[in-house]
């Protein structure tokens, strides 16, 4: 079993997905600081990706910034994951834990969050024609993102192929059932907000008079 430390695990995984999570796992090496920061270089990949990519690919058209949506799209999004994951595997008799969980999935996004970046950068120096070469970047870490990411969920669950993308896919489904009944909580809580309020309004109005 290889000896190395948190920072060379993290190598290890992204250059030999098949056996770097399985070394992991059962090493027992994966950091919560590094893959806190991770999610932290997603939620900047995400700002740099809608707010800094060149001018000649991408113009936004907000007037007014608003940092929430970014949020969602980083934290919210890898969060309701690492949950949803983690019931979901409770159902298939699964073996990672939360925290396992949180650590490889993070680990599987950096060549996502490379490519990306490195596109970003890209589109400030190559012309509109050259935009194959930001396309391939950014492909390329995607492709190698869900290689990882599927290796990750096969080692730390300990499935077969074909269970690990059968927890995958119910995953997302929870995650969007998840979503569902967010929204739903918020719009009947801004409901009861707006009753409450009209309702005060009017109580006020009457003693007044």
């Amino acid at each position: 079993m290889l000896d190395l430390t948190q920072g060379q695990f993290v190598k290890h995984v992204i250059m030999h997905p098949f056996e770097g999570f399985e070394d992991l796992r059962w090493k027992k090496s994966g950091s919560m600081k590094i893959a806190t920061a991770i999610v932290f270089l997603l939620f900047f990949q995400q700002l740099a990706y809608n707010r800094l990519y060149g001018f000649q690919y991408y113009t936004s058209y907000d007037k007014v910034f608003n940092i929430i949506p970014y949020i969602f799209r980083s934290f919210g999004l890898f969060l309701l994951y690492v949950v949803c994951n983690w019931a979901m595997c409770t159902l298939f008799d699964g073996e990672g834990s939360l925290k396992n969980i949180y650590i490889v999935t993070a680990y599987s996004l950096i060549p996502y969050i490379v490519g990306s970046l490195v596109g970003t950068i890209l589109s400030h120096v190559l012309i509109k024609d050259e935009y194959i070469f930001i396309s391939t970047c950014e492909i390329i870490g995607l492709g190698w993102s869900v290689v990882l990411f599927i290796s990750a969920m096969k080692a730390v669950h300990q499935f077969t192929f074909f269970k690990t993308i059968l927890l995958i896919l119910l995953t997302l489904v929870a995650m969007v059932l998840c979503i569902f009944l967010l929204v739903l909580l918020l719009t009947l809580f801004q409901q009861v907000l707006i009753f409450v309020f009209t309702l005060y309004t009017e109580i006020s109005y009457r003693f007044r008079v």
